[in-house]
């Protein structure tokens, strides 16, 4: 088969591998779509540590069965499928528990580290085993369905929280996920949602996606901006970038008692306001990946309650994804998300 291998770090090769065999309990799929997650871009130089090469990246998808192992019932050639980012083990405590996203035993479609080496859907074809497997509404769009692993993410994020039926919310960082925060935050009973960037054009889509103000972070008296519209702090935040200035910026914002996902990570360690957020008793919550949100996200796609569609830039043949890496990477005007066609 054909994929999209990054066979030394800055250096993605269109190029022909073995197809892969599905064991007894997996399932061997052909992807028709796969978006190129913003941790795939940093991931090629080596800068994160978890694309060491070679490696085939790419953990959002959607497909169509093509092959199942002797021992799986639930799932036939042809069915149109999307699966989970995260391989868990069901064995574990936190399996047990239903917080699969913390599983001892985790391994991630598409990441190769120190720990294990897991090649993704950057490829015509891909095995997974059937238990992280979940159907397609009738209607859905590959291309939109390969969004539910980035708006998972956000809705995980938004339940760390749990926003209250009419409280406000702002979304630090409009990129992919913060672009769907927005989004999840109106979906869960926020009427009034802020997002914040440095991108115009991302604050202009956070505003067509149901945020009711875009301001540009770079923009002096933004704090004071965002408490007046709030009338003295937000409810709740989702900060979905990872620096120290949008972190300390999402914590100077929430009013007191209120609640902090943190789920962007693009810097290991941030500078951190521990004065602000002990005496003002804010609630701050950790969110990694998801934990069984993908059927409640499905259906928020398929109803329309989250508009992915806006989000996709492009869909590009598989074999031009090397060019399509470069583009993000250079941040290019109007790129959002870059689906991926094998």
């Amino acid at each position: 088969m054909k994929a999209l291998v990054l066979e030394a770090y800055n250096r993605l090769r269109y190029m022909d591998v073995p197809d892969p065999v599905p064991g007894p309990s997996e399932v061997l799929v052909r992807v028709a779509a796969c978006g190129i997650c913003g941790s795939d871009v940093h991931g090629v130089d080596g800068s994160t540590g978890r694309r060491r090469p070679p490696v085939i990246m790419g953990h959002e998808a959607a497909s169509t069965v093509a092959a199942v192992g002797d021992d799986v019932s639930d799932w036939h050639t042809g069915d149109r499928v999307t699966f989970d980012s995260t391989i868990w083990c069901g064995r574990c405590d936190f399996c047990r528990q239903g917080r699969v996203n913390l599983c001892e035993d985790r391994r991630v479609l598409g990441v190769s580290c120190e720990e294990y080496r897991c090649d993704g859907a950057m490829a015509e074809y891909v095995v997974v085993p059937q238990r992280i497997l979940y159907r397609l509404p009738e209607g859905l769009s590959f291309e939109a369905a390969a969004m539910v692993e980035p708006l998972s993410v956000a809705v995980h994020a938004v339940k760390r929280i749990r926003p209250h039926l009419g409280e406000t919310a702002v979304v630090v960082g409009a990129g992919v996920i913060g672009l769907l925060a927005v989004q999840a935050l109106r979906a869960a009973g926020c009427p009034r949602v802020l997002a914040v960037d440095l991108d115009a054009s991302r604050l202009r889509m956070a505003e067509r996606l149901g945020a009711e103000v875009g301001l540009n972070a770079g923009e002096d008296g933004v704090q004071e901006r965002i408490r007046e519209w709030s009338d003295g702090g937000v409810d709740v935040a989702v900060e979905a970038v990872g620096l120290s200035p949008t972190v300390n910026l999402a914590v100077s914002v929430v009013r007191k008692g209120g609640a902090l996902a943190l789920v962007g990570n693009v810097a290991p360690q941030v500078d951190w306001p521990l004065q602000a957020v002990v005496t003002r008793e804010l609630s701050v919550y950790g969110s990694c990946a998801s934990a069984g949100e993908y059927p409640a996200c499905l259906d928020l796609l398929a109803d329309g309650a989250v508009n992915a569609e806006p989000l996709i830039s492009e869909m590009v043949p598989l074999s031009q994804g090397a060019e399509a890496f470069e583009r993000l990477r250079r941040s290019e005007p109007g790129l959002i998300k870059v689906m991926l066609a094998p």
